[in-house]
């Protein structure tokens, strides 16, 4: 049985390196190619503000591909942390990524994953959020956690999956795969009208 989005007339892009978003393309049953889109990250923090910051940096790196073609469809995704009214990004250093880690002990904070979808002839951004709590964990462990997974590429400098997430998360409300990078059940709908769309200025 084929899959119930028909892509198969149209070349899917994922504008991302990230492996774990890559890997959960593939778990919902999409054939794609994936190409490195590098932008400036840098955003204005006084006018955007959680959700606001990934809608953004997921337009921009849409917008960061200049060679869309007919049948294209480019999907580009951004995530961040967002505690205590700021935006947590990729940690730097090892010092930032411990820092980062402490400032979310204890606590419950919010995981912004926004998702664009660009054709030719249309262009879609939405965004997702889930809540993540974590228990006092201890400077232990936290270097622990980044001397030995190296958590530099991920917002917020932790990944749910990993060992911080096994031992020191108590409950999330919403999607998990959101906190992985890439908010899989609103993608599956969203793309899937998108590509419905899509497929009439080909068919009309």
């Amino acid at each position: 049985m084929s899959h119930p989005i028909d892509t198969k007339s149209f070349n899917l892009i994922l504008g991302s390196q990230s492996p774990r978003r890559k890997a959960l393309l593939q778990e919902m049953g999409f054939s794609f190619s994936c190409i490195s889109l590098d932008i400036d990250e840098q955003f204005d923090r006084e006018k955007y503000k959680a959700a606001e910051i990934t809608d953004h940096l997921a337009r921009k790196k849409a917008n960061a591909y200049p060679d869309l073609q007919a049948r294209d469809i480019l999907i580009t995704s951004d995530t961040t942390v967002w505690v205590n009214n700021q935006s947590l990004e990729k940690a730097s250093s090892e010092k930032e990524a411990i820092e980062m880690i402490r400032s979310l002990s204890n606590q419950k904070h919010s995981v912004y994953t926004s998702v664009c979808i660009k054709s030719i002839h249309q262009e879609k951004t939405f965004s997702d959020e889930t809540k993540v709590y974590f228990r006092t964990i201890t400077d232990e462990e936290i270097t622990y956690y980044v001397q030995n997974y190296r958590p530099y590429d991920k917002a917020g400098a932790y990944g749910i999956q990993e060992w911080i997430g096994l031992i020191g998360i108590e409950k999330i409300e919403g999607n998990y795969f959101t906190v992985m990078g890439l908010p899989t059940t609103l993608l599956y709908y969203e793309l899937k009208q998108f590509v419905e769309q899509e497929s009439l200025y080909y068919n009309t």
